[in-house]
This record gives structure tokens, C-alpha cells and sequence, in this order.
């Protein structure tokens, strides 16, 4: 029987990365919720957002490492995609309070009251409904990077002059999302939410469900890039990425893959960030930052460029050393911090954590094999050829 198209192309550190972080996707909810406070073994409820944040990260991550550690398409604008998730899901939780608000109006926002707007904008219609909203956060963002993927590649646009322009499209988003006769609520953006599916979005067990859903979300984005890389299509994005002129002379369409491969990134990093808003409680302009997008790369980098384990790997580690540093006497040097982090890794270990790890394991890996397939072929009567005489 021929195994699933998403499982076959599972290795043994793939498998053990997806059934680390299934079990960690049950047992952290299964700790917050069935252990007593105080115990040593329960996580609080504030740890288990907090790592659902990091596992929204690391999807994020795997985005990015898609097209940059397999297509060579180096994007500074991948953290616009991300907000356009959050976005429309803060929407949806936004239209969820109700008459609940500061305000008490059971259509209208409390900022927009706060505004005097008085109707709802036609771009909020329907946000009331979970579906659309969920149909959203795949669509905005897919929908932005196909026509600006479409553009800038049918163009020819590469290396750093497509990092410029898609950075300078996250700062066009910025200076939108600013304003507040945009309807997003402007500087504050969207908060207070109270809802998600009807289930307080402050409890526990919500917490611990979002938790579950950020790690299987994680999951499916993996093998999704899994079954990509090692396909075919993956080996051509190899190609683009090594030697685009070669490939594009060889008849294959490059454009078409860039653009079906960047849309798929976008799309994945819409999901990361709905699923990262309910968690955190807000999703503000600041999220366009242009920093984030290269806070982002260099997630990708330190976790090991091409290696999809060490992209998600580099997301939860960089950010665990930014919560860990900035609660303390080093927050204000956080960010030189970072960019020491990055300068370092590219000296000392331009492969990344995975990918030097990777590296320095394949040599061991091979003298183990080797006595194996001598032996092997002693046992089937293959010998060492008979030098000539």
C-alpha cells in the first residue's frame, strides 16, 4: 500500500520532531488542567499562552524557511501576512463582543463608537460569522502575496532588491493600519476580546485548546513543507534557488513555482497569526513593523536555513532568550543582543544550529555504515575489484 502523501516523506528526525511536538500539544494542557496549583509538574496558564505563542512563531518560521532556505526568495515582509491573519481574526473576535463594550453598542466597536462612526464599514460584513473569518485569514494574506508575487517575479525582481520592496510593502501596511479612519482601530488596534466559539477566551480550558490547535497547526504546516521539499517540486525550487537562469533555460516556468511557493508561505503565516491573537489578546500595527520581519529571518538562521526543524527550532529558542532578557537589567540591550546573536551565527556557524549539527553528523553516520556494506558485500560474494595488471 502506498503510504499518504503527507507522511511518506518522513525521516526519522522529521517523525521524531512531529511526535515531540504532538506530545507536547497534549501533555502541557493536560498539566495546566488536570494538576493542582502549586504542584511541580502543572504549567500556569500564563506559561501555556506564552508557549503558544512561540509555536505560533515557529509556523511562522517554517514560512519563511520555505522559501528562503528552498527557492532563495529572501523576504522581509513575511511579518505583513502574519498581522493580515491576526487581523482578520481580531476582526471576528472584535464583532463577538457584542454589546459587551465599553459602549454598549451590540454592532459597532468600542473605537469606532469612540470615533462617532455610524455604520459599520462593508469590509467588517460578515466577520460575524467564524467560516468567514477563517476564509479570510487564508485569503487576505494569499491574495496580497499572489498579485505582489506575481508582479515582482514576472518582473524578474531577486535577491536583495525583492527584500527592499517587500519590506517597504510591510512599511505601507505600518503607516495604513496607523491611521484611524482606516476602521482597525489605529494606534490601539483590536483588544478586549471576550469570545472565541462562544468559549471565553480568558479561561483555562480555552487556553489549553488553542495551545492543542497551535501545535497540530504546527504539525500540519511541517508535513505540508515535508511533502513539498521532498518531492519533485521541491527539488526545482532547489534548482531556482541554486542556479534560476539554468533552470529557467532547462523550460522550466521559474515564475510559476516563486509564485505558487510564496503565496503557500503567506497562507501558512495568516494562520499563525490568528492563532497567535486569541493568545495573546492583541493584534496592533506594530506587528507591521518592518523589525519583525527581520527579527523573523534571523529566527530562520540561527535554527539552521533549509532544515525546516531548525526553523521552527530557532523560533522558540531566539524568543525564549528574548523573554528571558528583557524581563531583567538587559532589556534595554535586547536588541544588540540580537543582532550579536545573528553576526555570530554567520561567522561561526553559517549552517545554522540544525545544519551544522547535520554536517558534523553525516561524516560519523557514513564510517558507521561502511564496515555494514562491506560486510554486506563480502556476504553476497562482491570483492574489491583486481587491480590491473
Amino acid at each position: 500500500m502506498t503510504p499518504h502523501i503527507l507522511t511518506r516523506s518522513l525521516d526519522r528526525a522529521a517523525t521524531a520532531f512531529v511526535l515531540l511536538v504532538a506530545a507536547v500539544g497534549v501533555l502541557i494542557p493536560l498539566s495546566n488542567l488536570l494538576l493542582p496549583q502549586g504542584s511541580m509538574f502543572q504549567v500556569p496558564t500564563y506559561l501555556v499562552a506564552l508557549w503558544g505563542k512561540y509555536v505560533c512563531y515557529a509556523i511562522l518560521a517554517l514560512s519563511i524557511d520555505l522559501i528562503w532556505g528552498y527557492c532563495g526568495i529572501l523576504s522581509l515582509g513575511h511579518g505583513a501576512f502574519f498581522a493580515l491573519g491576526g487581523y482578520a481574526m481580531g476582526m471576528y473576535l472584535m464583532r463577538q463582543i457584542g454589546s459587551r463594550g465599553v459602549y454598549g453598542n451590540p454592532i459597532l466597536p468600542d473605537f469606532m463608537v469612540f470615533l462617532n462612526w455610524d455604520k459599520l464599514p462593508w469590509y467588517w460584513y460578515g466577520f460575524d460569522k467564524f467560516w468567514v473569518a477563517a476564509l479570510m485569514v487564508l485569503l487576505v494574506p494569499g491574495l496580497l502575496a499572489f498579485c505582489f508575487g506575481w508582479l515582482a517575479f514576472r518582473s524578474r525582481v531577486t535577491g536583495v532588491y525583492l527584500s527592499i520592496i517587500t519590506q517597504a510593502m510591510t512599511y505601507a501596511l505600518l503607516l495604513a493600519f496607523f491611521r484611524n479612519d482606516f476602521g482597525f482601530g489605529g494606534n490601539n488596534g483590536l483588544t478586549d476580546f471576550k469570545d472565541i466559539l462562544g468559549f471565553n477566551v480568558q479561561a483555562e480550558g480555552t487556553r489549553a485548546a488553542l495551545f492543542l490547535l497551535s501545535c497540530l497547526a504546527l504539525i500540519i504546516a511541517f508535513l505540508i513543507c515535508r511533502a513539498i521539499v521532498t518531492s519533485k517540486l521541491g527539488k526545482v525550487l532547489i534548482a531556482v534557488r541554486d542556479a534560476e537562469s539554468r533552470t529557467r533555460f532547462l523550460g522550466y516556468r521559474v515564475e510559476s513555482y516563486k509564485l505558487f511557493v510564496f503565496t503557500l508561505s503567506a497562507c501558512m503565516a495568516g494562520v499563525a497569526g490568528a492563532l497567535y491573537v486569541p493568545q495573546v489578546g492583541i493584534i496592533n500595527p506594530s506587528e507591521f513593523a518592518p523589525g519583525n520581519s527581520i527579527e523573523a529571518v534571523i529566527w530562520v538562521a540561527v535554527g539552521g536555513r533549509g532544515t525546516l526543524i531548525g526553523a521552527a527550532l530557532g523560533a522558540v529558542v531566539v524568543n525564549y532568550a528574548k523573554t528571558f532578557f528583557t524581563s531583567g537589567p538587559l532589556a534595554p540591550y535586547w536588541l544588540f543582543m540580537l543582532g550579536a546573536l545573528f553576526i555570530l551565527v554567520t561567522l561561526l556557524l553559517p549552517k545554522g544550529i540544525v545544519g551544522t549539527f547535520n554536517s558534523w553528523w553525516e561524516p560519523i553516520r557514513a564510517r558507521r555504515n561502511s564496515p555494514d556494506a562491506e560486510s554486506a558485500a563480502r556476504e553476497d560474494g562482491v570483492g574489491a575489484p583486481n587491480l590491473a595488471e
